[in-house]
């Protein structure tokens, strides 16, 4: 896996299009209108990187059907960006993209976008825990501090909830309200019923918690943080929390509320796969960008 950033792929167009169609093909291109493999590499320079299928008789090229589809930013350029958003664990401006890979800022703003909604597409599926295990759960809320405001006029603190699996995974979601009937349907899509649930002692998890094998309280209000024996505690999902926070802090310094969900996936990435190196992270990045799509657009609407 490519772990240096002076590797040829992240300076030379030709090298990067070839990793890109290894990492995706593995040698054997596939027509993405149709998925046959009978396809042809077109000729000469108008069509270069160009494929043909013989059975569609579409034109494609290794971006089709990826969150890269019609993006003029160079190959190589994109490999670059996604490298250093899976090696950066407080995540990467888009001020700071837009200074390292020589693009405007709406240019690195939309390209940070796609790939989280990369990031996204990779995210495990099935629900997080199961017999024997521990799942977290656990609130927070992202926002500026009142007394840092120049005026009163202070949008509310963004709620994000975080679903830890102890050995395992991590799922966090932006939710509107934090409250029994927002989080149940969550909790029970995403956390298996065998687990056992352990949470604070807010009474939005009183009645859910009944549903999962167990459910274990650690009071906070009365300075309880881990029972004797290190079994009761929710500082799994404190320490997701405290990286998700140094995040914006650091590094964001302001998430929109309208994209929130996508810079959670971000975090998630991250998180579920701290075991991988960075090159090893970043493939991941690159096959969860696969069948994903993202237009500025769409993505301009949410931020209106």
């Amino acid at each position: 896996m490519v772990t240096n950033i002076t590797d040829p792929i992240f300076h030379d167009e030709a090298k990067a299009e070839a990793h890109i169609e290894h990492s995706r093909w593995g040698g054997e291109p596939v027509c993405p209108h149709c998925g046959s493999v009978r396809v042809r590499r077109m000729e000469g320079k108008t069509q270069a990187g160009m494929f043909l299928c013989n059975d569609c008789r579409d034109k494609f090229t290794v971006r089709t059907g990826t969150v890269m589809e019609r993006s003029h930013v160079p190959l190589h350029k994109w490999l670059l960006a996604t490298h250093l958003m899976a090696a950066s664990k407080k995540g990467m401006s888009a001020k700071q993209m837009e200074r390292m890979l020589g693009v405007t800022y709406k240019t690195a703003w939309f390209l940070c976008h796609r790939i989280r909604e990369a990031m996204d597409g990779a995210a495990p599926t099935g629900p997080l825990g199961g017999a024997n295990a521990v799942v977290e759960a656990d609130e927070t809320f992202v926002g500026g501090k009142q007394k840092n405001r120049a005026t009163r006029a202070v949008k509310p603190k963004k709620a994000v909830v975080a679903l830890v699996d102890r050995d395992g995974h991590a799922r966090s979601f932006h939710v509107a309200n934090v409250n029994a009937k927002t989080l149940r349907p969550l909790i029970v899509t995403n956390v298996d019923r065998a687990s056992h649930l352990m949470t604070d002692e807010s009474m939005v998890y009183t009645r859910v918690g009944r549903e999962f094998a167990g459910h274990s309280v650690v009071n906070h209000s009365a300075k309880e943080y881990v029972t004797t024996g290190g079994f009761k505690h929710s500082n799994t999902a404190e320490n997701f929390f405290s990286i998700l926070k140094r995040g914006v802090i650091g590094t964001y310094h302001h998430m929109s509320e309208a994209h929130l969900g996508r810079y959670c996936a971000e975090f998630d990435l991250r998180y579920n796969t701290r075991d991988m190196t960075d090159g090893e992270r970043a493939a991941v990045i690159l096959k969860g960008g696969i069948g994903r799509r993202l237009t500025y657009r769409r993505t301009d609407k949410l931020a209106a």
